[in-house]
């Protein structure tokens, strides 16, 4: 497969830069446990506030999916079970075990063995049957980042391309930049065997003439940008297009405007054109978009992970202030053997300060909150995962999504609040429900004011759990602690 082109030399050196970027994205950051980190655009150009004082972080859907496809480098086998509802229940439902009984082009399945994978994950294995059949079904489908959506998708586009057609054929749509170029790694990839067949991205900065004849089979891009090469500009004739891809269905009705312009240019699209929705989520308002522009689909989703808190001894500490707070935490840690650790703040005032204080003290912490950028938190994560440090302190950027195998132990150094004060219950869930994922046991403390000990109640009792309180300067009782 060509190179990704966008348009010109200058467009092919900046697609160059670009791929060398994203290839290279998860790296050693050299201020990676640095506490000040400079002021940095989200990937709509909006900036967060650093101020000290700062609320929870409140981190965008896109950039929390482009954080998961960067740090998961290989499949993740779901444990969700998948529900398959047919448009027509009477016809068989058909799925594969292996890559071979799909039938494809040899290119294509060299591509497939070539990136890793050996055979079809749990999503693929319903998905790919449907998305390659003749003729051409739609598609509604619910994955998560890791389940090989991105993969089964390309795979899609690239099976209906005519390469002797020098035309667009394949219109992906993805809600940011970052999203878009992702994706099209996926399709160079999986796609280096494939002569001919090349990919332009519709994305903010590629400016093409009016007038251009767009000769690439494969147009990636976001909403916006789409729209306008395609009624303003005229640089893409959706009349000719085989196969149309609405990739993060859920961030894309988070975004203002996306969800109008997609509908513009789904109307837009032949009667026959392949259709093919993924969402990580299925909201109400999820589902009535999908419906909405996905004509007779089957679709695929997956019923939810029961997180369960059965596996998690839960223990809580009474304290009178943050330095309390850190000395319960220094005798639980110096009492207990610890694997890995994720400890919990609200606000990134306090998260600072708590690396600042462990680091002093010769602990081996990194830091992860909403200021960084995607690629600086994903190298972080990935540090922690590779265990070059064992404790991660983090704001609710990583409550929920990214799964450590080694963490034992969560702390609460402050109890998850919602706007309100009141108790935040789904966060607590997600947030110590890690340590007793896989079927194993885990330990959770919580370092409680007295003034907040109320809020403690109310989650055990909303929980019909159990917290047991724990005296810090109890060395003898700390020691007994077991997983």
């Amino acid at each position: 497969m060509a190179s990704l082109l966008w348009g010109g030399d200058a467009g092919a050196a900046e697609s160059e830069r670009l791929n060398s970027h994203f290839s290279n994205v998860i790296h050693p950051w050299k201020n990676l446990r640095g506490i000040k980190s400079p002021t940095v655009p989200n990937v709509d150009g909006s900036v967060n506030n650093t101020e000290e004082d700062d609320e929870e972080d409140g981190v965008e859907l896109a950039a929390n999916s482009l954080l998961n496809k960067l740090i998961r480098q290989s499949l993740v086998e779901s444990s969700h079970r998948v529900e398959v509802l047919q448009k027509d229940p009477s016809s068989p439902l058909y799925s594969v075990k292996t890559f071979e009984e799909l039938r494809l082009k040899e290119e294509l399945l060299k591509g497939i063995y070539a990136m890793g994978f050996n055979r079809p994950s749990k999503i693929q294995e319903m998905a790919l049957p449907m998305m390659l059949a003749h003729p051409p079904q739609n598609l509604i489908a619910q994955s998560q980042s890791g389940t090989g959506k991105t993969a089964a998708f390309v795979l899609a586009m690239l099976s209906r391309v005519n390469a002797l057609e020098l035309f667009p054929q394949c219109l992906c749509l993805a809600p940011t930049y970052e999203l878009a170029l992702q994706t099209g790694r996926v399709v160079e990839r999986m796609g280096k065997f494939c002569v001919d067949v090349q990919v332009m991205y519709a994305v903010r900065g590629n400016r093409i003439a009016r007038g251009t004849d767009v000769t690439k089979q494969i147009i990636i891009g976001t909403p916006g940008t789409v729209l306008d090469w395609c009624f303003k500009q005229k640089l893409i004739d959706l009349t000719k297009i085989r196969v149309f891809v609405l990739d993060e269905a859920d961030v894309m009705i988070d975004t203002q405007g996306f969800s109008d312009q997609s509908i513009r240019i789904q109307r837009a699209l032949p009667s026959k054109c392949q259709m093919l929705l993924f969402s990580a989520t299925f909201e109400d308002s999820v589902w009535q978009f999908a419906e909405r522009i996905i004509p007779d689909p089957n679709v695929i989703k997956l019923r939810k992970e029961e997180l369960t808190l059965n596996n998690i001894r839960q223990y809580y500490v009474l304290c009178r202030s943050r330095k309390d707070k850190y000395q319960a935490l220094c005798n639980i840690y110096g009492g207990i053997t610890v694997g890995q650790a994720i400890i919990f703040c609200q606000t990134r005032q306090n998260a600072r300060w708590l690396t600042v204080e462990m680091m002093q003290d010769g602990h081996q912490v990194s830091l992860l909150s909403g200021e960084l950028t995607v690629d600086q938190r994903a190298s972080v994560i990935q540090r922690f995962r590779d265990g070059k440090e064992k404790v991660l302190i983090t704001t609710n950027v990583c409550a929920r999504g990214i799964d450590v195998k080694q963490v034992t132990i969560v702390v609460n150094f402050d109890l998850p609040v919602n706007q309100a004060e009141e108790p935040d219950y789904e966060t607590y869930l997600h947030r110590i429900g890690r340590t007793g994922r896989f079927g194993k046991k885990g330990l959770a403390f919580n370092m409680v004011e007295v003034d907040k000990l109320p809020l403690l109640m109310r989650i055990q009792d909303h929980f019909n759990s159990n917290i047991k309180q724990l005296d810090p300067e109890d060395m003898d009782e700390i020691e007994k602690i077991e997983y």
